[in-house]
């Protein structure tokens, strides 16, 4: 008996030490990493008008005082400041951040860990990956080592120090949950996000994410949440992809990106089959723009990119990433599925243009939220139509509200054929308000009927 507790007290001991074991010590990482973090104060001024409402206002003070009191004030500048963290990428100064933190900044007020607070410069900013490059007056500042993303995997530890809610130097750890994840919001899906099980809060943005080696691999960005706060789910921007961010930023405060110039859908399981796949893999193009690169080369709508430049394109969200990546004029070989073969076609890349630039030749229907452009032969004869336009983005407004959406065809608004986007454009700024207005779209081959309501 004395025998057999002594071999169960040995055994639990031996079995706590190798879990203890197994869990990453992360004590010399903090000691390491954190001197190198930052935490950041963007300040922006706005007009704060203080107008006294008239329902406000008792009505012993509005009959002797009303229109003394229902002059509105003069228009008060005041400060709003913003929190976020960052670190300090060279001992000269150079710190990296979201530039979601520091955008529209009056002043950007940084405060080192031995609690020097310095004002920084912005050298660069690039939204579209949400990346900023800031700059103090200092030197021989402890600086990050600084890891590859690319050779990061699935379930590694990895670690985060920023300052949630103000609170500084906080420090967070959990695994990544996935790589390659592209997130939906109007920059074009450039950035390959790291996802991780990470606590990231408001205050984290812009603060590193670490390996065991305590070196920077990401640099945590967004989260998903309902509710505000962490909720499981946070998403970094590789190191590798800011790292050539940062210097395009060095050299020129902006930066510059690669262009096909194609419109371009997921492919499920039914268009693999129908295409000639084996399974669901590749980026099917559903529209060239006009004037494009890819309307320069051989691609044609309807092809599916399946590799580009060497690289294999899994998921219709990869293309973005790596043809963003490639330097315009760079002749690029792209490998598509046509007809059930493969055919390898010479690109030439361009250079991404601007939003702006991007959308002329499209009109916006604002008043119903809607983006829209030219429906193209092929793909009227793809969806079966013979008239309407193509919707290209949808924003707020009365047509995401009523179920529109990109890639859907309006082929009658308010009883009127669409032929045109000068005709759509011109029957949106007329439609009444607080009315329900029809709308017929086609989805996928199908039409369907929507109700549009605009309200005042």
């Amino acid at each position: 008996m004395i025998i057999r507790i002594v071999f169960l007290t040995f055994f639990l001991v031996f079995t706590i030490s190798v879990e203890a074991r197994s869990f990453p010590e992360f004590t010399t990482l903090v000691e390491k990493v954190s001197p190198a973090v930052v935490n950041i104060t963007a300040t922006r001024t706005t007009s704060a008008r203080r107008d006294i409402q008239d329902q406000q206002v008792p009505e012993f003070f509005r009959r002797y005082f009303g229109e003394q009191l229902q002059r509105p004030r003069e228009q008060r500048p005041r400060s709003r400041p913003a929190a976020g963290s960052g670190f300090i990428i060279s001992s000269d100064g150079y710190i990296l951040t979201n530039n979601h933190v520091v955008e529209g900044a009056d002043e950007i007020l940084v405060a080192l860990s031995d609690r020097r607070e310095r004002v920084a410069k912005v050298v660069g900013t690039d939204p579209m990956s949400d990346l900023a490059l800031l700059k103090i007056d200092e030197t021989d500042l402890p600086s990050v080592q600084l890891g590859s993303s690319e050779n990061l995997k699935v379930g590694e530890w990895v670690m985060a120090i920023g300052s949630p809610f103000g609170f500084e130097h906080s420090v967070t750890a959990g695994i990544v949950s996935a790589k390659r994840r592209s997130l939906p919001d109007e920059s074009g899906n450039y950035v390959p996000y790291i996802q991780t099980d990470v606590a990231i809060n408001p205050g984290n943005s812009g603060g590193p994410l670490l390996n065991l080696e305590g070196k920077v691999v990401g640099i945590n960005s967004q989260i998903f949440t309902r509710s505000g706060g962490f909720m499981g789910l946070s998403f970094a921007i590789p190191i590798d992809v800011a790292m050539e961010v940062v210097t395009q930023l060095k050299e020129s405060g902006t930066v510059s990106r690669g262009w096909l110039g194609v419109l371009m859908q997921r492919v499920d399981r039914d268009l693999a089959e129908s295409f000639g796949l084996d399974r669901p893999v590749g980026a099917l193009i559903t529209q060239i723009v006009t004037g494009s690169p890819a309307d320069r080369s051989e691609l044609e709508e309807g092809d599916i990119i399946v590799e580009f430049n060497g690289h294999k394109i899994d998921l219709f969200s990869d293309l973005p990433h790596v043809v963003g990546r490639t330097k315009a004029d760079t002749i690029a070989k792209v490998t598509v599925m046509r007809a059930g073969k493969l055919k390898t076609i010479d690109v030439k890349v361009g250079l991404l243009p601007s939003r702006e630039e991007r959308l002329v030749g499209a009109r916006s229907g604002n008043r119903l939220g809607l983006t829209v452009e030219r429906l193209t032969a092929s793909m009227a004869k793809r969806a079966n139509v013979n008239h309407g336009v193509l919707i290209t983005r949808v924003g707020r407004g009365p047509g995401s509200e009523a179920g529109v959406q990109n890639g859907d065809i309006i082929t009658m608004l308010d009883g009127q054929n669409i032929r045109t986007v000068d005709q759509f454009e011109a029957l949106v700024q007329d439609l009444p308000t607080n009315e329900a207005i029809s709308v017929r779209v086609v989805r996928e081959s199908t039409p369907e009927f929507l109700v549009i309501k605009i309200s005042e």
